[in-house]
C-alpha cells in the first residue's frame, strides 16, 4: 500500500521537476547566474544550455541511483534482496515505498533548485527570499527521510532475529 503512494508520489515528482525546468528555462537570460558576491554581483555564470542539460543529467543520475535497489527487488534480479525482502512481507513494502518517496522528494529538491536560480536571475519578478521556507523543509524532509530508512531497517533486523 506505501509503495502505491511512494511510487505515485515519485512520478508526481518527476512530472513537478519537468515542468518546474522547461517553464524556468524559457524565462532564464543567456548566461545564468548561481553565485553572487558580498556586493551582489555575479561571479559565476553558466550558459543557458549549460545550466538545463546539466540539470538533466543530474535528475537522470539521482533518479537511477535512487531508483536502482527498488527495481532490482521488483524484477528479483538481486537474490540477497528478494531473499531479505520476500512478496508478502510488510517491509517489502516499506521499503519499496521508502525508495520511491525518497526519489521524489530529490526530484522537488531539484524542482527547487531550479526555482532558486530562476528567482535569482529575476529579481525583479520574483524574490529569493520568498522560498526561504522551502530551504529549510526540503533537507530536513531529507534528514526524516533517512531516519526513516534506519527504522525500517532495525524492524526488519528484529524480525529476522526473532524467526531464526
Amino acid at each position: 500500500m506505501y509503495y502505491r503512494f511512494g511510487k505515485a508520489f515519485y512520478f508526481l515528482s518527476i512530472l513537478l521537476f519537468i515542468f518546474f525546468l522547461l517553464y524556468f528555462y524559457s524565462a532564464m537570460p543567456e548566461n545564468v547566474s548561481y553565485n553572487f558576491d558580498e556586493n551582489g554581483l555575479s561571479t559565476e555564470k553558466l550558459s543557458k544550455g549549460s545550466f538545463f542539460y546539466g540539470m538533466v543529467a543530474i535528475f537522470i543520475l539521482m533518479n537511477v541511483l535512487v531508483l536502482l535497489p527498488p527495481k532490482l527487488l521488483e524484477t528479483k534480479n538481486h537474490k540477497g534482496l528478494v531473499r531479505i525482502f520476500p512478496i508478502g512481507d510488510k517491509f517489502r513494502d516499506y521499503y519499496l515505498g521508502w525508495f520511491y518517496s525518497f526519489g521524489g522528494i530529490l526530484n522537488m529538491s531539484l524542482g527547487m533548485l531550479v526555482l532558486f536560480v530562476h528567482a535569482i536571475n529575476n529579481q525583479s519578478e520574483i524574490a529569493a527570499s520568498q522560498y526561504n521556507f522551502f530551504f529549510y523543509l526540503f533537507p530536513g524532509l531529507l534528514v526524516v527521510w533517512v531516519i526513516g530508512l534506519f527504522v525500517i531497517l532495525v524492524g526488519k533486523f528484529n524480525q529476522v532475529t526473532t524467526k531464526s
